[in-house]
């Protein structure tokens, strides 16, 4: 690695150039220039992974794109994996480093430079040193350091450079030059321009001395004093902006042909540099900038608020919001920038630009009264999981939209409730606010194109936000609509993580329709974040958690504990109670599939806590406190349970879930009869269920409790029923945890019509877990042996695994190993996806199930 550490005018990045430009450069450069007052973490990030990404050509990946919730850890993961997987050496080269205003950046970036593959070389630039903690790189001999000594130049040097601008000084003079610029590259510069056809050389160089500060503007003065006034005027205008290209230059001069002038300046080496390939954006060196504006106020003090007008003008409408609001509030326009930062500041925080809005904040003169910042404190504040703070600060923006001008009244309610709707989610206090979002749902005819476009991100998220509180409030035909409304808008905005975040919640508002569906959707939402590398990011963990809660529940455990570890991966950061609670209910439901009822207990214990933080009821509340009491009594633990119970509210004990649960309990406590008396109103649907699932529950409970009482008939058609009812999603957990394996053995296995899912059952309660789904249509990866092709005869009967053992004369455990086998080599979930993919390779007949 190599710093560049010198003050401004040094040479740093002229050097870079040269160095980077030489004929023959024998490896690919991935170049970034830091902007100024960088302060986001993430801009910065985004800005170096498009460098990488550009270096490679092969590079197919997504465009980087910004987010709200950035992950820097992510991030630099991300960042050496693209290193990682470069073929060749890269050069990586940061300019202005010292632009860069954000600790946890920097501490970021000492990971990744400590962390670079060893082909790799690191060039960092910078005005002075930064805490980048590089101690281990310098004492172990990698880190090379160029400081401002070494690019002074010596009075050789200055000779030369005077010889090769074509200027004729005595050796006197050279040296008297050399001494009162003491190397300074600048200064160097500044005096080579101003010598060239200067009617007495000798005499210039011996008016000057001072300070680098001195010497530079004495020198700056009398370059401005010989261009042409065409150009001063130019590079007067212009020195209000950090960058400038030359339709921008043409607005603030009045004329045309403002490019050829900045290109020729460009040529000339005149402190004028080119941003791009395509040299259309320009930039001045940073001293040069400051007192070019130092000029511009000595001379047209008057005109700098009317440039400043007219280049946030420009900026606005050609997208680029931070610099419009800059500008604006350099022409001293302090209601204007409240009033674009009040509009913008929603879009901002989806582009991870938070940081960046506070500095613009505090940029506003202590005691102003502004009061549409209280939109933009509100903002940030939820950003930051400040929830109080956020509420209060939307109070007082309601409060002035009331009384705003009628050209301001819809823009301020509607972001206003777009934000209020954030919080509720946040906070999970979802009733109430149902009512005053719902008119978020419908776009608003006669707005100008600014405000449509604006309007689009707000409904976009306004659309999610509805979404996920209907689907939590158990409104799941609009839930599904409104997400996926959500998401086709953030596609067409061009808004990824948005899209991203909709199917994500789309998956969990679709878990009660059949399970390929919500499987597809949770896969599509996870696809696509995988392609903008949000795979382990907060925003897909619905999604995550769903999938994993779906295999555990049609008895794919093992796969399901995979997607329950990435989902917990995702959540390491705070998000909302909610998500918490559906991934400690899924994990609970694992263990209980598996027998582990303590630790099952736990996690279902935790779901219950959280609900205390969710204000209300919601889609999981009887779930969560049905599966907790019957496991509890499972546990052993059934006085506990039937305390817990009794302290529900009547409404809250008759839904479906709690039924079932006293309907365990009393199982557990030996009364089969209370136990149907529990379920009788779920059995004649007049008590509420979430899903059918809990109808397949009952139905078991109904059989179990039948069988006590001796009733083998009616047990068996509630077993038949629950069989009927869990087949089209092959439900296998319901059978599980109810501990259904002697009410299910007890089946005549000639009466049944779910032979196949039946023994898919009982495989799971001898202890298998069904291997995940593979609906591939390839042939078989292997062969199957003699041995397998015998069990395999065996799967499409009725029998169990260690009745098939009793038939070949060999261990069960030989049977669960032929059956694995077998499902590997098939590509199978389970023994009937496994029996149709032996027919359609012809290694079964296509006879009916005996």
């Amino acid at each position: 690695m190599t710093i560049i550490s010198a003050p401004a005018g040094s040479g740093k990045t002229s050097l870079l150039r040269a160095w980077a430009d030489r004929p023959g450069q024998p490896h690919r450069l991935a170049v970034m220039q830091v902007q100024r007052d960088q302060r986001d973490a993430q801009q910065f990030w985004l800005t170096l992974l498009s460098a990488v990404r550009q270096a490679s050509a092969a590079s197919r990946a997504e465009p980087p794109v910004a987010t709200p919730d950035f992950n820097g850890r992510a991030m630099v993961d991300r960042v050496l994996s693209e290193l990682a997987d470069q073929r060749g050496r890269l050069i990586l080269i940061i300019d202005d480093l010292h632009e860069l205003i954000s600790p946890d950046a920097l501490a970021q970036l000492t990971r990744l430079l400590t962390s670079l593959p060893g082909d790799m070389h690191a060039v960092l630039a910078t005005r002075r040193d930064l805490p980048l903690r590089l101690h281990q790189l310098r004492l172990a001999g990698q880190l090379a350091e160029i400081r401002a000594a070494d690019l002074r130049f010596t009075e050789r040097e200055t000779r030369e450079l005077l010889d090769a601008s074509g200027i004729a000084l005595s050796e006197a003079a050279v040296a008297l030059l050399h001494q009162r610029t003491e190397g300074w590259a600048a200064g160097l510069r500044l005096a080579a321009i101003s010598l060239t056809d200067h009617p007495d050389p000798e005499r210039f160089v011996a008016e000057f001395s001072g300070s680098d500060r001195t010497v530079a503007e004495y020198l700056i003065a009398e370059m401005l004093e010989r261009q042409p006034d065409d150009v001063k005027d130019l590079l007067l205008r212009t020195s209000v902006l950090d960058r400038v290209n030359g339709e921008l230059a043409d607005l603030l001069t009045g004329r045309p042909g403002s490019e050829r002038i900045l290109l020729e300046l460009e040529n000339a080496n005149a402190f004028v540099v080119s941003l791009d390939p395509g040299r259309t954006w320009f930039r001045y060196h940073h001293l040069f900038a400051d007192l070019l504006r130092l000029e511009l106020r000595r001379a047209l003090p008057e005109k700098v608020p009317r440039l400043h007008r007219r280049a946030a003008d420009w900026f606005i409408q050609h997208g680029q919001v931070v610099d419009a609001i800059r500008h604006t509030q350099a022409a001293g326009d302090w209601p204007r920038a409240a009033r674009l930062l009040a509009d913008y500041s929603f879009s901002m925080t989806l582009d991870g630009q938070t940081q960046t809005i506070q500095a613009l904040v505090q940029a506003f003169p202590p005691g102003a009264d502004h009061p549409e910042l209280a939109l933009v404190h509100a903002t940030v504040d939820l950003v930051q999981g400040r929830l109080d703070e956020a509420a209060a600060h939307l109070a007082v923006a309601e409060t002035y939209a009331e009384t705003a001008p009628p050209d301001r009244q819809r823009r301020l309610q509607v972001a206003i409730a777009s934000l209020k709707l954030s919080l509720a989610r946040r906070r999970g206090h979802l009733a109430g606010v149902l009512g005053q979002a719902k008119f978020l749902a419908s776009p608003v005819t006669g707005q100008s194109d600014e405000d449509i476009a604006l309007g689009s991100e707000l409904r976009a998220v306004a659309l999610m936000n509805l979404g996920i509180v209907e689907a939590w409030s158990q409104g799941l035909p609009d839930a599904e609509r409104h997400l996926q409304e959500g998401a086709d808008l953030a596609r067409q905005i061009g808004r990824p993580y948005l899209e991203v975040a909709c199917l994500a919640q789309l998956g969990f508002a679709s878990r009660t329709r059949s399970f390929a569906i919500t499987r597809e959707r949770c896969q599509e939402a996870i696809a696509l974040a995988e392609r903008h590398g949000w795979g382990a990011e907060p925003v897909i963990a619905p999604a995550l958690v769903t999938l994993a809660g779906n295999l555990v529940w049609t008895g794919e455990f093992d796969e399901g504990e995979r997607w329950l570890q990435r989902a917990e991966l995702a959540l390491q950061t705070d998000a909302g109670p909610g998500i918490r609670q559906l991934l400690h209910l899924a994990t609970g439901r694992l263990y209980a599939g598996r027998g582990r009822h303590h630790e099952a207990l736990e996690e279902l214990r935790a779901a219950e806590q959280l609900q205390s933080q969710l204000a209300g009821p919601h889609a999981m509340t009887s779930q969560v406190t049905g599966w907790m009491l019957a496991t509890q009594a499972r546990a052993g633990m059934p006085s506990q349970a039937c305390a817990s119970l009794e302290a529900l509210t009547d409404e809250r004990a008759n839904a479906g879930e709690i039924r079932n649960a006293r309907a365990v309990i009393c199982l557990v406590e030996g009364d089969p009869a209370a136990a149907l008396d529990a379920l009788a109103k779920v059995l004649d649907g007049t008590a509420p269920v979430v899903g059918y699932v809990t109808l397949v529950e009952t139905q078991l409970l109904a059989g179990l409790a039948h069988r006590e009482l001796g009733d083998q008939r009616a047990a068996n058609q509630a077993a038949e029923r629950a069989l009927g009812l869990a087949e089209p999603d092959r439900l296998v957990l319901p059978f599980v945890m109810t501990g259904s394996r002697e009410l299910l053995e007890a089946l005549p296995r000639h009466e049944t019509v779910h032979a196949a899912l039946l023994a898919d059952i009982l495989d799971v309660l001898h202890g298998s877990s069904l291997a995940a789904q593979d609906q591939s249509s390839s042939p078989p990866s292997e062969e199957l042996s003699p041995s397998e092709l015998r069990v395999l005869r065996y799967l499409p009967t009725n029998l169990s695994r260690p009745e098939i053992a009793s038939e070949l004369s060999v261990s069960v455990n030989t049977v669960n190993t032929h059956v694995r086998n077998i499902y590997a080599k098939l590509r199978a979930r389970d023994r009937s996806s496994a029996v149709q993919r032996a027919r359609e390779l012809r290694l079964l007949s296509t006879g009916l199930t005996r």
